[in-house]
Parts: structure tokens; C-alpha cells; sequence
């Protein structure tokens, strides 16, 4: 009876931890480029009471293990890389990919980060140029590992990005009449040989880790299927509502199961204790 109180117990807190992952999903269900999350388990050490032990000559013996279980633990939150749906915003800066690329921002602190959001900004140098960021005002990298700079006489409406990341600046004027520049610059992506393996460190950030693999360009190493990049689109967050909820009802169901596993046990340990006296 001992043995089922601590095993309720592991159940208990391996559904609270599924609970956490389950709600930051829905939590983050209008975040840009955000992955859903799946809570991965284990099951716990077996106690062997009794051996298998055929004698084959005689046909005698046990045939089977009796073995008792000693609950679950948490292995692995797996972060799910499925293609989140596109939303138009009609804003020139904003880009989707589609595939399984990722884009490279710079840190102040010189580290290369990777992120699926392409919500951009321009951000001016002092210096009369303007640098393609993110949000938190990290510089975008192109696929010669440089930042994206343009000159400050050019606006967002100016810039056309085509699917393979080159960046193009239109003279306006007329359809007939218009031009286009090449900024000489094209937007990096890369992939990774386990996207799993990447560390999430906050603001749709992602870090390079032993088990995800050093980055591949997709514009200069061999890859799976080169990603494509949609101007005018924001990837959006690939959690579905009803199957986390589902998802919460069902850990909510086995962590009410689990704790009467508990109460059952008392009341037993109780009735043993009873019975002593």
C-alpha cells in the first residue's frame, strides 16, 4: 500500500507538469510563429516479485514476469514543427516561411539566435542607413552572415522580398515605368538536422545545442527541401484550441484518477491499522 501512494503521487505530479504544457500552448495561441509543446513519459522502475522460469522439457515453471510498477516520470517535452497557417497583414516587412527554415538574428552580445518570427522592423543606424531587426531590436542576418542594412531614403513600402530571401527596393511611378534595385542582400534561413534538439530561451527565440546540430544555410548546404519566404505574411501559431483542451480535460481526469489512488490507500492503510489495535 505504500508502493501505491508513491506511485499516485508520481502520476499526480507528471500530470501537473502536462497541465503547464498544455496551458503555455493555449497561452501562446496568437504568437507568431510559436510551436505547440507534447509532454513525453516514462514509466518508473519495476519491482520483480517473481521471475519467468520455463523448464521446456517438463512444461513446467512460470511463463510470465510478475512485476509491479512504480509510477511515471516526465522524459521529454517535445516542441512540434508542424507549418503554423499564414495571415495576411499587408505589411511589406513582415514574412512567413514556409517550410522548415528558420531566420538568424544577432544578439548584442554576438550570439546567433533563430527565430520562425518574421514580424520585422526597420531600425535606424545613426548612420543614415536603416537595419532590417526583429522586435527586440536584433539584427536579421543575411546568408553571407551580415546585417541587412538600406538606405534611410527607402521605406517599407519600397522593399519586395522574393521567396528565396532576395531583398529588392521598386523605384515607383507607373507599373510600366517602375524599377527595381537589388539591395545585394538576401535574407538567411537555415535548417537543423533535429530542429527538437533546439533550446527555446524566450521571445521566439531559439538556441543551437549539441543534440540539434550546427545550422545548415539553406542558400549554400545541402538540405532536405529549401524553405520559401511569403512577403506580406505572418506565420501564426500552430496550436489547436480543441485538441489542447482536450488535452487539459484528459490531465485533469488522470491527476483526479491518481489522487483517489491515494485516498483509496489511506483508507486501506487505515483499516490495517484498525485491525492491529
Amino acid at each position: 500500500m505504500m508502493r501505491s501512494l508513491w506511485t499516485s503521487a508520481s502520476g499526480m505530479t507528471a500530470q501537473m507538469l502536462k497541465i503547464d504544457t498544455v496551458t503555455n500552448n493555449i497561452a501562446n495561441v496568437n504568437t507568431t510563429g510559436f510551436k505547440r509543446e507534447r509532454m513525453e513519459f516514462q514509466t518508473l522502475l519495476y519491482e520483480t516479485m517473481q521471475r519467468a522460469d520455463l523448464d521446456p522439457v517438463n512444461m513446467t515453471g512460470r511463463p510470465v514476469n510478475l512485476q509491479v510498477g512504480h509510477g511515471v516520470r516526465p522524459s521529454a517535452v517535445t516542441r512540434i514543427f508542424s507549418q503554423g497557417s499564414l495571415q495576411r497583414t499587408d505589411r511589406p516587412i513582415d514574412v512567413a516561411i514556409q517550410g522548415s527554415g528558420f531566420f538568424v538574428i544577432r544578439t548584442d552580445l554576438e550570439e546567433y539566435m533563430y527565430t520562425r518570427d518574421g514580424s520585422f522592423q526597420l531600425m535606424p543606424d545613426g548612420d543614415g542607413m536603416l537595419i532590417l531587426a526583429t522586435s527586440n531590436g536584433f539584427p536579421v542576418m543575411s546568408v553571407d552572415g551580415d546585417i541587412i542594412e538600406i538606405s534611410d531614403e527607402l521605406t517599407m513600402q519600397d522593399l519586395i522580398i522574393q521567396p528565396n530571401g532576395m531583398i529588392f527596393a521598386s523605384s515607383g511611378g507607373p507599373e510600366e515605368d517602375a524599377g527595381f534595385q537589388d539591395l545585394d542582400f538576401q535574407i538567411g534561413v537555415v535548417q537543423f538536422p533535429n530542429s527538437n534538439g533546439l533550446e527555446a530561451v524566450g521571445n521566439n527565440l531559439f538556441v543551437e545545442t549539441i543534440a540539434s546540430g550546427a545550422p545548415l544555410w539553406e542558400a549554400e548546404d545541402e538540405v532536405g527541401r529549401v524553405s520559401q519566404i511569403t512577403q506580406n505574411y505572418l506565420e501564426m501559431s500552430n496550436v489547436s484550441i480543441a485538441e489542447e483542451m482536450i488535452g487539459l480535460i484528459t490531465a485533469q481526469r488522470a491527476f483526479d484518477t491518481n489522487s483517489r489512488g491515494i485516498t483509496t490507500s489511506n483508507e486501506m492503510l487505515q483499516t490495517a491499522t484498525q485491525l492491529v489495535r
